[in-house]
């Protein structure tokens, strides 16, 4: 038994990002975790400049698969951010025999067969995908400062909007296939600063994964202004998960 555990590979990490965000936004935080890790790039990203246009979640969600499958750590962490949550209830469904268990940082998470866009109060839900037809899915500097970087410093918050990527208004109005509570450990990390997706709102998204919930007192972005508590966090949720096996 005990010669069994020590031949068990260690669990990783896979770090999918919010909307308009990328890879880069991990690596503070990441860099200094005891395990392998992997951030994933949506397309439109770094070389792949040919954007998302109309691409729909299935896009966004086999360009980040890709990337999950060259890499070669067996079972692993789904970390989500954000919007992540959306394209990440679908790989943890599609590459179940991998995914160890499910993290959600202040992340979306529709009721089962639900949008991006469902997951809001009515009013918000039939607003949003109108405002992004008309006005696209970069929000205007000052919303992106307010919401995403109430808690970043100055050079933070200048990296983020020199970096926003518009996404493809499909995937945030494109249904999720996948159940909302995953048949694995889940943990929700609550941001209790949070000017973009309010404590409230994460209240519910938690319950709809059915997870574990951990409040952090940071604003969107913990993985850059509190990456020392998330990265506790995310190593307490991998030992629980490991144990569990």
């Amino acid at each position: 038994m005990e010669k069994a555990l020590e031949d068990r590979k260690p669990i990783g990490y896979v770090f999918i990002p919010g909307a308009g965000l990328d890879a880069r936004i991990w690596d503070r935080m990441a860099r200094e975790l005891p395990a392998p890790w992997l951030a994933v790039d949506y397309p439109g990203r770094g070389t792949d400049n040919g954007g998302t246009g109309k691409l729909s979640l299935k896009d966004y969600c086999a360009h980040v698969k890709e990337q999950i499958r060259s890499w070669d750590v067996e079972k692993f962490i789904l970390v989500t951010h954000s919007l992540g949550g959306v394209p990440g209830l679908n790989i943890a469904a599609e590459m179940g025999d991998r995914v160890a268990g499910f993290a959600a940082v202040g992340a979306v998470i529709p009721a089962g067969g639900g949008s991006f866009a469902s997951a809001f109060p009515s009013g918000q839900r039939l607003l949003l995908p109108l405002m992004m037809r008309l006005f696209g899915t970069k929000p205007p500097e000052q919303a992106i400062r307010r919401g995403l970087c109430s808690d970043l410093t100055d050079e933070q918050a200048d990296e983020i909007v020199r970096r926003f990527t518009p996404e493809s208004i499909r995937v945030y109005t494109d249904r999720v296939e996948a159940a909302s509570r995953l048949q694995i450990p889940s943990l929700y990390i609550k941001l209790g600063q949070d000017q973009e997706l309010k404590p409230g709102m994460q209240d519910q998204m938690a319950g709809n994964l059915g997870a574990r919930v951990e409040r952090l007192e940071s604003g969107h972005l913990p993985m850059l202004s509190h990456p020392n508590e998330l990265r506790q966090l995310l190593q307490g949720f991998c030992t629980s998960v490991s144990a569990a096996r």
